[in-house]
Order: structure tokens, then sequence, then C-alpha cells
């Protein structure tokens, strides 16, 4: 009888020395992983009658994965995108594997044979110009959190940076003087230098004053009770700001806005202020030039003045034609 191998000790490799220590994987994406190996063996169990101590590397071949991510679907309610990250984690998982075990490379490689589902790709959304300002002129700026809304809200815009970005970042991160810019922080751990407008720079140096001199590690947006804003109350900041603002800008009502949808904004106002995709991609820390493309394709005013400089250059036909 073939040699079976326990699928445990590579899960623990796996996630301990190739995500965690290796490729410095954030902890989201470590949770992500773990918890998809997590299901499949709540999946063994309930199904297969087998406890995860004894599952073998052999026994997770395409044929059980498959029946895995259709429970997924149909037992679990996952939405194709959930089950694609999913299988992700087993594509992962099994390209290390056959690394570490040779007589296991055609077993791992019928396992990342497994396709991905197609998805629809979501309509991106994104504010027009008017929409933006009057979203940024929702703060109260009389008051400390209504300055703190504001420049927040400004970073946002200005930055691209996602809700966990601006809320991690630090005092030690902003370079106010020349040349304004700020280091953020981003996902996967992969860190960009964003330039600040000079608007952006002033307010931020409002807003924190002496605190500039303060702790390196101290957070430049604070909440209510003068700890460190959560993500969370980011999202909150943004909803409540766009409800007000909708008063100015009747097009915001009923329009889901997110901190999301502000980093959508600023990545199609710089492709329609001529900054190139490059810049961009840079810009927002997107890994992939294929992810910066699709705000080209959301942008139907573009789309509208090129086909409206296209219709001027074509020749009136003389009338004997």
């Amino acid at each position: 009888m073939p040699q079976q191998h326990l699928i445990g000790p590579f899960v623990r490799r796996f996630l301990v020395e190739e995500l965690a220590r290796d490729r410095n994987f954030s902890p989201n994406t470590l949770k992500s992983y773990r918890d998809a190996i997590r299901l499949l063996f709540r999946f063994l169990d309930e199904r297969h009658a087998t406890d995860p101590t004894r599952v073998t590397v052999e026994q997770v071949d395409d044929t059980l994965l498959r029946e895995f991510l259709r429970d997924c679907t149909e037992r679990r309610g996952n939405a194709p995108a959930t089950c694609n990250q999913r299988l992700a984690a087993f594509h992962s998982l099994f390209r290390f594997i056959g690394r570490q075990e040779p007589e296991l490379v055609e077993h791992a490689a019928r396992i990342q044979g497994i396709p991905f589902r197609r998805v629809p790709i979501p309509v991106m959304p994104y504010l027009d110009k008017p929409e933006i300002e009057a979203l940024l002129t929702a703060p109260d700026r009389r008051h400390l959190q209504g300055r703190r809304d504001y420049a927040l809200l400004l970073f946002v815009y200005n930055t691209g940076a996602r809700a966990s970005e601006a809320a991690g970042t630090n005092v030690a991160d902003l370079r106010l003087a020349e040349a304004p810019s700020v280091l953020i922080r981003g996902k996967g751990r992969k860190d960009r230098v964003c330039p600040l407008w000079s608007r952006t720079a002033e307010t931020l140096r409002e807003l924190l004053g002496a605190r500039l001199a303060g702790p390196a590690e101290a957070p430049v947006f604070l909440n209510c009770r003068a700890q460190r804003i959560t993500r969370h109350g980011v999202y909150t900041l943004v909803e409540r700001s766009v409800a007000k603002a909708a008063k100015v800008a009747p097009s915001l009502t009923g329009k889901r806005v997110s901190p999301h949808t502000v980093r959508h904004t600023t990545a199609v106002h710089l492709l329609r202020a001529g900054v190139d995709i490059n810049t961009i991609r840079a810009w927002l820390g997107h890994v992939s030039l294929e992810t910066t493309n699709r705000y080209a394709e959301v942008d139907l005013e573009m789309k509208a003045q090129a086909l409206a400089t296209c219709a001027d250059n074509v020749p009136t036909p003389s009338p004997g034609n």
C-alpha cells in the first residue's frame, strides 16, 4: 500500500512557517486561510466521520475539494467570491505540499487544476466632484469632532487610503513640511509613500497641533475617547457625513457610500486629471495593474468625451456623395 501522508504537519508548517514567517502575510490573510482549512476539517468530520488528526494529504483530492466547495455554496450559502477565497487557500497549501514532497507533486497539481468560479465584476461606485465637495463640507468645523471628521475625509480622498490604512496612520508617518507626504502602511504589509496636497497638509497641522511633537507611534486620528479611531469608526464617520451631505447634493440620497467609495473616487478623479495608470497604481497600492485599469472602464464621462472627439473628426461628406 502506498505511503499515506498526514496533512496536519503540512498545515502547521504552511501557516506558521510559509505564510507567517517566510511570506509575512497579514493577520487577516492568515485568518482567512486558517478558516478555510478549519471548515474543510469540519466538513470531513461531519460528512466522512474523519477526525482532523487522521486526515491524509491523499484523502483531500480534487473530488473531495469540489464536494466541499459545493457544500459551502449549498449548505453554508457562501457566494462564489467566498468560495474562490477558500479555493485559493487550498491552491496555495497544495503548492507548498508539492514543494515539500516531490511524490505529491501530481496530486497537488490536480488540486491546483480546480478552476475558480466566474464572478460578475461589480460596478465600481465613485462620487462626482459636486458630491465629494458636499461630503467634505458636511462636518461642522467649528467643533473638534467636525475638524477631525473633515481632516479624515480629506485625507482619505487625497490618498485613496483604505479605512484600516487611515485608522492605522501614525504621527511619525507624516511629512508635513516641504513636499508633504505620508507613509501608508498598506494591505499585505506593502507600504507606500503618497503625496499630500498642501490643503491636506495644512489641515493635518491644524488638527494635530502640539501632538506633532508627541510620541512617534501616536495615532493621527482619534475617536471621541481620545483613542485611535477604528476601521468601523471610519465607516461610521463616512455614513454620518453622507447623510448630512445628501441635503446639499440630493444625488447622494440612497447611494451606499463607504470609505472604499471615496478611494474609488480618488482613482477616477486622478485619471480625469490626466495622471497615468502606473502612477495611480502606486498611489493606491495596487499589486496588479489590471486592478487599476478597471477605473478606466467605469469612467463613462471620459468615454463620452472620446466619442465626441471622434465624431468631430469625421469628415462631412460632400452633397454629391
